[in-house]
């Protein structure tokens, strides 16, 4: 048992841990601790004036509390009552403007929630139901999970309130809505006009999702009737989450949008990168920014498109274009690679301390050798890597229009070590396969061509464009150490019978609490580049070099 305290007067009256409960004690007029655990000011002032101990639980709830808690929100949700339920859990406002949207604006009925075996606190359940709007009824099943935590004030078990409790596709702002939809469907084709369908390409799920969204009413179909999610608005300047479609209850009639994916690649890159766990990968053309493949092992978010993390030693290509561009070292220049190396209160360290103690520039690129790269920046300004990747690359400008949404590249302005980490690909830079198959493309041709995968003339944008070009010396310098990485630094083995005007760099970007660090991997082989990403995987060139280079071996 927990020891008692004397308390002095109204204001020092404190809970007391007994056994797992929270003890308030109430002696000589201490009414204030009452008010927190509510029940009354009447209440109070008795149970003051008696002395009485009011027990508060702490910690997780038991299993008892748990059925129990989970059973009462079920039930009343399955009955239709929203507000009973809403008061079953931690945020009864938001909870019963969920639940009577679910019913009022999805027009789901007859809901059967059957709930699974418990895991801790969280409670799996399966949802059927039927959606019906203007005589037009569907079946409509699902599952998703809850879970029980206690209220702060009195330990009471409740549902806690997120959106994904009414659905796990659901986020804070969305909405569930049936009724006609919001943009006609598309038929997607490849650039040989094959249908594109998720059952033939499971990674363009999110890809079809974006291509109607900006393209349904331009591809002349007409909508029909679905129950989908209707996302929450974006943020100034990004471009909005596409819907999404639950239901289909009457179809409508779809336009026709051709799109640049390669048939052959694209299906080549769902094969590829489903023999890694966490895989992404982009294959684009050079000379003209044509998407010719996408793929994702997980198939729920783009990373591919849309991710956005810390790229590694494939930065050390936009790094290197900097130090060439400024005249600051060469390819063959002699240049050391120290073991370690001190910035700003920082200590630096090459991959397994290793050092370059005489060698060229280009060793040291084709080693990934981080402190060849990090011992530039007492030379450099703050917003110089920075610059080149925007003015060059057409990188972290947010203006890429490829035809759905994209994150195109973050290189913020940092100072002290944390530029001389973001040199390295680390620090706050932020990329995904996209921009970095979009730098091999653009090192292969010296211009930066904007990604696309829907042609600009379909809907009279503009794309984006690069504010200058590298010179004709800085192209040669970068191809001469990318081809050395390919044919004889960490990427060789991955490249190899590739030729010797093939292009490569490798990447392994450490990420705070993950064992292994994402391994990165960025080449070009003749009209074709592309990147990829294995989310801990470890060595880029053991994990993302051979999915690439497997898709650069097809050819264009």
């Amino acid at each position: 048992m927990g020891k008692r305290r004397r308390v002095a007067g109204r204001n020092n009256s404190r809970p007391l841990v007994i056994g797992g409960l929270i003890a308030v004690v109430g002696l000589g007029g201490a009414v204030g601790a009452y008010s927190l655990l509510g029940g009354g000011a009447a209440a109070d002032d008795r149970n003051a004036a008696s002395g009485h101990r009011k027990l508060v639980r702490i910690g997780p709830p038991s299993a008892s509390e748990v059925r129990t808690a989970a059973t009462a929100f079920l039930t009343a949700w399955q009955r239709g009552d929203a507000a009973k339920a809403a008061g079953a859990t931690d945020d009864s406002a938001a909870a019963n403007a969920a639940l009577t949207g679910y019913r009022k604006d999805a027009h789901i009925t007859g809901v059967t929630l059957t709930p699974g075996t418990p895991t801790g606190a969280t409670v799996p359940f399966s949802v059927k139901a039927t959606v019906s709007y203007k005589g037009v009824s569907k079946p409509f099943t699902y599952d998703s999970k809850l879970t029980v935590v206690r209220r702060e004030n009195d330990g009471v078990p409740l549902v806690r309130w997120q959106p994904s409790v009414v659905h796990p596709d659901l986020t804070e702002g969305d909405r569930l809505v049936t009724g006609e939809a919001g943009t006609p469907p598309v038929k997607a084709t490849d650039r040989d006009g094959g249908e594109i369908t998720v059952a033939k390409y499971p990674s363009l799920g999110t890809v079809l999702d974006g291509l109607r969204e900006k393209y349904g009413k331009k591809a002349g179909g007409k909508a029909g009737i679905e129950l989908r999610i209707v996302r929450k608005a974006a943020a100034k300047g990004k471009e909005k989450t596409p819907d999404k479609t639950l239901a289909t209850l009457s179809e409508g009639t779809p336009g026709t949008l051709k799109t640049t994916l390669s048939p052959t690649l694209q299906a080549a890159a769902e094969q590829q990168v489903a023999k890694q766990a966490n895989a992404s990968v982009v294959v684009m053309r050079p000379s003209t920014g044509e998407i010719l493949a996408v793929a994702n092992t997980s198939h729920g978010f783009n990373v591919a498109f849309q991710g956005s993390l810390a790229p590694g030693s494939t930065m050390k290509i936009i790094t290197s274009t900097m130090l060439f561009e400024k005249g600051l070292v060469s390819p063959a220049a002699s240049h050391p690679c120290p073991k370690t190396y001190k910035l700003a209160g920082w200590t630096f360290h090459n991959d397994d301390d290793s050092e370059i103690k005489q060698g060229s520039f280009k060793l040291s690129f084709a080693a990934s050798c981080n402190n060849a790269f990090i011992n530039f920046a007492p030379k450099l300004s703050n917003s110089d890597l920075t610059e080149e990747a925007q003015q060059v690359y057409g990188l972290g400008l947010d203006n890429w229009s490829i035809g759905v949404p994209t994150f195109d590249g973050s290189i913020p302005v940092q100072s002290g070590a944390q530029m001389g980490a973001s040199l390295i690909g680390q620090g706050g830079v932020r990329m995904n396969p996209l921009n970095m198959a979009s730098v091999a493309s653009t090192v292969e041709t010296g211009v930066f061509h904007q990604p696309y995968l829907v042609a600009p003339t379909v809907d009279d944008r503009t794309l984006a464009k690069a504010s200058r070009t590298m010179s004709a010396k800085t192209q040669s310098e970068l191809k001469e150490v990318m081809q050395y990485t390919a044919a004889y630094g960490t990427a060789a083995k991955a490249m190899a019978g590739l030729g010797p005007d093939a292009g490569a760099k490798t990447g392994s970007a450490e990420v705070d609490g993950q064992k292994k660090p994402n391994g990165w991997f960025t080449a070009y082989k003749g009209d074709l580049a592309a990147a990829g990403v294995v989310q801990a995987g470890g060595h880029g060139g053991d994990t993302a070099g051979p999915i690439v280079a497997a898709l650069l071996r097809m050819g264009g």
